[in-house]
C-alpha cells in the first residue's frame, strides 16, 4: 500500500479551527511547571570558580604524552593520528577538520 507522505497527518476535521487560547489551556490542565533535574554533584561545592586553589587535588586520570603516530594540530590545538594529517606547513602540522 502506497504512502502519501504529504499529506497532513491530522485531518482537519479534527483541529477546532477558532479555539481560544484558554481553552486550550484548559484542556491541557492548566498551568505547566518546569521540572529542575538536580544532581547532587551540582552543588556549589562542585563549581571551581577562576583562580581557586587546587594545589591539595590529585589528579584522577592518567595522562599520557603525544605518540610517535600522533600529531598536535596547530589551528585547534587537538592531538590526532597522523591518518588525520591534511598539511604541514614550517613544522606546523593542521588536521583534515580544520583544512576541510
Amino acid at each position: 500500500m502506497a504512502t502519501d507522505y504529504d499529506a497532513p497527518r491530522v485531518a482537519q476535521e479534527d483541529q477546532p479551527a477558532n479555539e481560544s487560547l484558554e481553552a486550550i489551556q484548559s484542556r491541557q490542565g492548566g498551568s505547566q511547571t518546569a521540572l529542575l533535574d538536580v544532581e547532587e554533584a551540582d552543588t556549589a561545592e562542585g563549581i571551581d570558580l577562576p583562580g581557586a586553589d587546587l594545589s591539595h587535588e590529585e589528579l584522577l586520570i592518567q595522562v599520557v604524552p603525544v605518540q610517535e603516530d600522533e600529531f598536535t594540530c596547530m589551528s585547534c590545538f587537538l592531538v590526532h593520528h597522523r591518518s588525520q594529517l591534511a598539511r604541514e606547513k614550517d613544522g606546523k602540522k593542521y588536521c583534515s577538520e580544520c583544512e576541510g
